[in-house]
Formats: structure tokens, C-alpha cells, sequence
């Protein structure tokens, strides 16, 4: 079978979702065959796992990855901190519906049978969260920052049950302004006293949570730098943020990655990967800046 990638890549990587799904219909309609199949059988490697992803909703996609990060032996914790760590209440809520419509399952039940100690406690207690909010509690934002310290830098030891009330329980605005005057108490900010308190998959968590809380789209940034240093990218990484964000933030998720690196995601893209792969995600980039 002569297969046209370019075609492929083309028309599926200029229209948004819904459109796909449109596609979809009408291929399934004309040849009375299942699109997502024949892609399966036409597609390998990177450049399948990327087209398949974008068959996917946002949270269809974001709930596979998660799934895929606790199926079989062992778990890999990176993708699952960077999944449920630097999604927003919001954007569980959807998940963790879709995640049982595809898997039959809680994604709680998953997590929490894959996890243990304090490292699930966080991821729990982060999925937990239902009701996304913005409010700011004038109030509690003096005794939550001095609450965060008491129970890290200033004692011997970490409680680190009171740092994952605060840091699931409040808002983004709240714990921004939390962390601002964290720094009137403690003599690290919060990232630094995270590196000194916590260590392992809780110190990642924690990192990934304050990271995003103060700049999401930063976080996406850091992230695809670091998958693409070596001389040939991390695929699985670049993968998954370019086709879970896509359609959520990836145009400032660019502009973050051109401040930090001075030069665009675009061509890092293009001097890290090759053939299809590279024409794929290029074409998901959207534009050099």
C-alpha cells in the first residue's frame, strides 16, 4: 500500500479536533471503513503516535496518557506528575470523567493502586480538587505563606500533609500571592525550599505544581528544552506536550520557549528530529517566531 504521510500530516494537523472528527465521519461514511484502523495500519513509530493523539479530545488524550503511565509493571512517574501536577482543576474535572468513560475506571482507584506515601496523598488530593475557583482569600493569604514555612524550613523535618492542603485547596490567584509573601518568612522561595524539604517523585510533584502555578506555559517551555538538549530529542516528551496543548496554549507556550532559549521552538524542533516526525510537529507548531 503506497502510503501519502504528507497528505496525512497535512490536512489532520490544520484543523482543530472537532474537524478530525468530522473527517472521521465522512471517511467511515465513504469507504465503510474506520479511519482511526486504517491510520494504525498505514502510520508507525512517532509519527503515528502523534496522529493518533490528535484523533483524540484534549482529555481523551490527556486520560490515555495517564492510563499508559500506570498499565504494567512498574510506573513512569514523569509523565504521571507532569499529567496530573500541571493540569488545572478544571481540566481533571474533564479528565477524570472522560477516564472513566474510556477505562471502565476511577482515575483516583488507578493512581492511588500505583502510588504510595506522600507522593500519592499529593496526586489524591490534586485530583480530588472539583470545584475549580479564582477567588483570593485576603485573609488567609499571611497564614497560609507562614503556614508553608512553619512547616518546612523553620522546623526539623517536613509536614508535608499541611503543604498539600494549601497547595490543593487554594486557588492559582490565592497561592500566587501565597508564595509572593512566602518570602517575607522564609529566606528561600518556595521552589528552593521545595529542593531543600522534599526529595524524589513528592520534590517533582511539588516543583512541577508551583512551577505552574506561577507560569504554566514557562513549565510546557522548560520542559520541551530539556527534552530537546541531547542530540536527538526525547520523542515521548515532545509528543505528548505538543499534541495535549495544541489546542489549549501552545502559541504561549512558544512565546515562552523564544524568551527562554533566544532562539524559536520551531527551529529546535527542526534540529532535533527528522523525516515525517519533524514535518509533523512543525506543522502542529504553527510558525517560527
Amino acid at each position: 500500500v503506497c502510503v501519502d504521510e504528507l497528505t496525512i500530516i497535512d490536512i489532520l494537523t490544520r484543523r482543530s479536533y472537532f474537524q478530525r472528527r468530522e473527517i472521521a465521519f465522512e471517511y467511515e461514511k465513504r469507504s465503510k471503513k474506520d479511519m482511526i484502523t486504517a491510520l494504525k495500519g498505514a502510520l508507525s513509530g512517532s509519527l503515528e503516535a502523534v496522529i493518533l493523539g490528535l484523533m483524540k479530545s484534549t482529555a481523551q488524550y490527556d486520560a490515555s496518557e495517564i492510563k499508559g503511565s500506570i498499565k504494567g509493571l512498574g510506573t513512569d512517574e514523569e509523565t504521571l506528575i507532569e499529567m496530573v501536577c500541571s493540569r488545572s482543576a478544571e481540566e481533571l474535572v474533564e479528565i477524570k470523567r472522560v477516564y472513566k468513560e474510556l477505562f471502565k475506571k476511577e482515575l483516583e482507584k488507578d493512581v492511588a493502586g500505583d502510588t504510595s506515601g506522600d507522593f500519592r496523598s499529593l496526586l489524591l488530593a490534586l485530583a480530588k480538587r472539583d470545584e475549580p475557583s479564582n477567588i483570593v482569600d485576603y485573609e488567609k493569604i499571611d497564614q497560609d505563606a507562614r503556614a508553608l514555612y512553619e512547616a518546612g524550613v523553620k522546623r526539623k523535618g517536613t509536614d508535608v500533609a499541611t503543604w498539600i492542603t494549601i497547595m490543593s485547596e487554594r486557588s492559582v490567584p490565592h497561592l500566587q500571592k501565597v508564595f509572593d509573601r512566602y518570602k517575607s518568612y522564609s529566606p528561600y522561595d518556595m521552589q528552593e525550599s521545595i529542593r531543600k524539604e522534599v526529595k524524589g517523585d513528592l520534590e517533582k510533584s511539588f516543583l512541577t505544581l508551583v512551577e505552574c502555578f506561577e507560569n504554566k506555559q514557562q513549565y510546557f517551555a522548560n520542559r520541551l528544552s530539556e527534552a530537546m538538549k541531547g542530540k536527538s530529542a526525547k520523542e515521548k516528551v515532545v509528543t505528548r506536550i505538543v499534541v495535549s496543548r495544541c489546542e489549549v496554549d501552545l502559541m504561549k507556550i512558544r512565546t515562552e520557549f523564544k524568551k527562554l532559549n533566544q532562539k524559536s521552538l520551531y527551529q529546535t524542533i527542526a534540529e532535533h528530529t527528522k523525516g515525517d516526525y519533524q514535518k509533523v510537529l512543525l506543522s502542529l507548531c504553527g510558525g517560527d517566531d
